[in-house]
């Protein structure tokens, strides 16, 4: 049975209600008509929960209500909590049959690899519903609405599962015009003369340049972290399609670009790692079967895709 303690800290819906669309309107009367119900029905409800409480969640002043400090902090979490409510039930009603599937995704991995296929996935399983979120480091999954991440980087998420999906070979682009400006085609060192042109720096590869120099045994210590900085890929990408410089771009996210001329490989010395594309799933919902479907098709395609490029 639950205890007296239990339910006091699990107030009922309509007192939640009342107290969330009080706290976001700042009006009983406001409240009262969004919910479709009387202004005394709110008042009464909010009453009440304070009195469960036993704390003040509003100040009172004549008609006029205002939050208290823990009322402010509470009104958060409850109107989180209800959205989170609200939404599950939407899915629910609108794909009874099937589950959700709610995955945080790199936006330039997204956008570019895996929109173009999800169709496929979709088309195998029409009863998964998906959403996606863009997150470009790692996150709470406990505090997240997300049942998994496509994650760059190593395996070292924790409290959860780490599928291996590719590695990474960035290489360096820029734009026709700039190559044909620099007269690299003219250069017996192609890869050395990257060090007097502006290079583009992306923030969740912050050394990226400076590693490439490396790897080639080239010293650009000075050189390689100074130019224009940018939050994405796909910024990033399109400032080399502009001309502002030479960007260090994985290959297989700059297809489309490279097949329309509007990049070119300067040299084809790509920069290896030891990072890589992971799918991450918590360990409570490794057994969530849309992950299951999701995982396994994931893994085919990219298996299937390596052993294409591979004959």
């Amino acid at each position: 049975m639950n205890s007296p303690q239990s339910k006091k800290l699990l107030p009922s819906t309509s007192m939640l209600a009342a107290f969330d669309a009080a706290a976001r309107t700042g009006s009983f009367t406001a409240a009262a008509k969004e919910l479709a119900l009387t202004q005394g029905a709110i008042s009464r409800q909010v009453n009440a929960f304070e009195q469960q409480l036993d704390i003040n969640l509003f100040h009172r002043n004549k008609q006029e209500i205002t939050l208290t400090e823990a009322g402010k902090t509470y009104a958060k979490e409850i109107n989180t909590a209800l959205s989170h409510i609200r939404s599950a039930t939407l899915n629910l009603m609108t794909n009874p049959d099937g589950g959700v599937l709610n995955i945080a995704i790199l936006p330039m991995f997204g956008s570019r690899w895996l929109m173009p296929r999800l169709a496929y996935f979709l088309a195998k399983h029409p009863q998964i519903t998906i959403n996606t979120v863009s997150k470009l480091s790692q996150f709470d999954f406990s505090k997240e609405d997300v049942h998994c991440a496509i994650h760059f980087g190593h395996a070292d998420w924790s409290h959860a599962n780490c599928t291996f999906l590719m590695a990474e070979e960035s290489i360096p682009v820029c734009s026709p015009k700039l190559f044909d400006q620099a007269n690299l085609a003219e250069t017996n060192n192609v890869c050395a003369s990257l060090i007097g042109l502006p290079l583009l720096h992306i923030a969740t590869r912050p050394d990226a340049w400076h590693q490439w120099f490396n790897e080639h045994d080239m010293v650009a210590e000075a050189k390689s972290h100074q130019g224009m900085h940018f939050e994405q890929f796909s910024i990033a990408t399109n400032a080399a399609v502009a001309g502002l410089g030479v960007a260090l771009l994985p290959k297989f996210l700059i297809k489309n670009e490279l097949d329309r001329g509007e990049l070119q490989v300067i040299c084809d010395k790509p920069q290896h790692t030891d990072n890589g594309y992971y799918l991450v799933t918590p360990n409570d919902k490794l057994t969530y079967t849309p992950i299951l479907a999701f995982t396994r098709w994931l893994t085919q395609v990219i298996a299937a895709e390596k052993e294409q490029s591979d004959k």
